[in-house]
C-alpha cells in the first residue's frame, strides 16, 4: 500500500515539473531559454575545467606532501644515524683518551723503575766498593793478626773471610777455632758461622757494628774461644 502511494507521488511530482517547465518556456521564450541553457553549459564547462585544474593541483599537492614526508623521514633516519655515529665517535674518543692515559702512566712507571734501578745500582756499587775496601783492610791486617793472635785469615766463597785461631787449647795447640765473616746488604759485619759455636756471637757482632772497632771484635772472639777451651 505504501509502495503504491510512493509511486503515485512520483508520477504527480513529474507531472508538476513538466507543467512548470511548459509555463516557464511560454513566459521566457525559447530564445531566452536557449541563452540560459548555453550559459549553464558554459558554466558547467568552466566549473569542470576549474575542478579538473584544482583536482590536478590537489594531486600534485598530495604528491608534494608525500615527498616532503618522505624527505622528513629520510632526514629523521639520517639524524638518528648521525646521533648513533656521534655516540660511537664519543665512545671511541673516550677509549683513545683512556688508552693514552694508560700509555702515559706506563711510560711514567717505566721511568720510575729506571730511576729506581739506577739508584739501586748506585747503592749496590757503593756497598760493593765499601765491602771491597773493608776486605782489603782486613787482608792487610792479616800479618798483624797472625803474628799476635795466632790467627790465619782465608778468603772463601761469596767474598767471605774465614778466621782460624790456633794456640788456644793448651792441650792441642794446633786445634783450629774458626768463625766466618761477611758484609751484609746493609754494609754491616755479620758472622755467618763459628766452630765451635759461641753464645756471645750476637752480642759481639752488635758491638762491632756500633763501635766499628774490628780489632777489638776479633780479640774478643779469641777470648771467647779461649774461655770455651777451659770448659
Amino acid at each position: 500500500m505504501s509502495r503504491i502511494k510512493t509511486e503515485d507521488e512520483l508520477i504527480l511530482f513529474e507531472k508538476e515539473i513538466k507543467e512548470f517547465w511548459t509555463k516557464f518556456k511560454s513566459i521566457c521564450g525559447s530564445e531566452h531559454i536557449n541563452q540560459t541553457l548555453g550559459l549553464r553549459e558554459s558554466c558547467k564547462e568552466s566549473i569542470k575545467a576549474l575542478s579538473e585544474k584544482w583536482s590536478k593541483k590537489l594531486k600534485e599537492g598530495d604528491l608534494m606532501i608525500d615527498k616532503i614526508l618522505e624527505y622528513r623521514n629520510e632526514i629523521l633516519q639520517q639524524n638518528i644515524c648521525i646521533e648513533e655515529k656521534q655516540e660511537d665517535l664519543t665512545e671511541m674518543n673516550s677509549k683513545i683518551k683512556h688508552e693514552e692515559e694508560q700509555k702515559r702512566d706506563f711510560i711514567d712507571r717505566i721511568q720510575e723503575l729506571k730511576e729506581e734501578l739506577t739508584r739501586k745500582k748506585e747503592i749496590i756499587s757503593a756497598k760493593n766498593k765499601a765491602t771491597k775496601e773493608r776486605l782489603e783492610r782486613l787482608s792487610k791486617s792479616k800479618e798483624l793478626f797472625e803474628e799476635r793472635l795466632g790467627l790465619e785469615i782465608r778468603r772463601i766463597y761469596d767474598e767471605q773471610l774465614q778466621f782460624i785461631f790456633r794456640c788456644i787449647d793448651h792441650k792441642d795447640p794446633d786445634k783450629p777455632y774458626t768463625f766466618t765473616l761477611s758484609i751484609n746488604e746493609q754494609g754491616d759485619y755479620e758472622v755467618t758461622s763459628s766452630s765451635p759455636p759461641l753464645d756471645c756471637i750476637a752480642e759481639l757482632q752488635l758491638k762491632v757494628r756500633e763501635t766499628n772497632n774490628f780489632a777489638a771484635f776479633v780479640a774478643n772472639i779469641r777470648k771467647a774461644f779461649t774461655a770455651l777451651s777451659y770448659k
